[in-house]
């Protein structure tokens, strides 16, 4: 089993995706970068140890019906041993709670993410990007700093509808009025 740490875990959490959400943040991130509002998430060993009683704690934070997802960011969800870790865990997410909806944030592009040889790609990238409903990707940039956006910090981040995108081959971004 891949080993993981995380930071912290947030119940009812608001900002980080559509309704009201549990959020896991993971620890580890190669992206450092500038205006990170989290910097202490870089580092692998930030945090405790992602075991199955987080699993579990996440699991029943995610039962009541007010919970709309799972929100995963960091750190960096998308580095490929966080991905090793989290494939399982999401897995598990989707089959018990199949009506709810996994976002993840990651300071990678999906391009990046589906090129082969690059970084972040590995042997779970292609299931886990598979199990996300809503991708917001792309390195926080401080000079595209804009608090007026919603769920993202910079304007050079996309909110991607993933299935459709994964379905059509095209970018299609995630739509606010249709939460789709």
């Amino acid at each position: 089993m891949t080993t993981m740490n995380y930071g912290e875990i947030k119940n009812c959490d608001i900002a980080n995706g559509q309704g009201v959400r549990v959020t896991l943040f993971v620890s580890g991130c190669t992206n450092h970068c500038q205006g990170c509002f989290q910097p202490q998430t870089w580092d692998f060993d930030f945090g405790r140890p992602f075991t199955r009683e987080a699993e579990d704690q996440l699991m029943e934070m995610l039962a009541p019906g007010y919970i709309n997802g799972l929100t995963l960011l960091g750190g960096e969800p998308m580095e490929p041993s966080n991905q090793r870790a989290l494939l399982p865990f999401v897995r598990r997410v989707r089959e018990t709670y199949p009506d709810k909806t996994v976002w993840c944030y990651s300071g990678f592009t999906l391009e990046e993410l589906r090129t082969d040889g690059s970084h972040p790609r590995c042997e779970a990238t292609d299931e886990l990007l598979s199990l996300i409903d809503v991708l917001v990707d792309g390195k926080f940039v401080l000079a595209q700093k804009d608090i007026s956006l919603r769920f993202r910090g910079s304007r050079n981040q996309r909110i991607i509808a993933l299935p459709k995108t994964l379905k059509t081959g095209r970018i299609c971004l995630w739509d606010d009025h249709l939460g789709k």
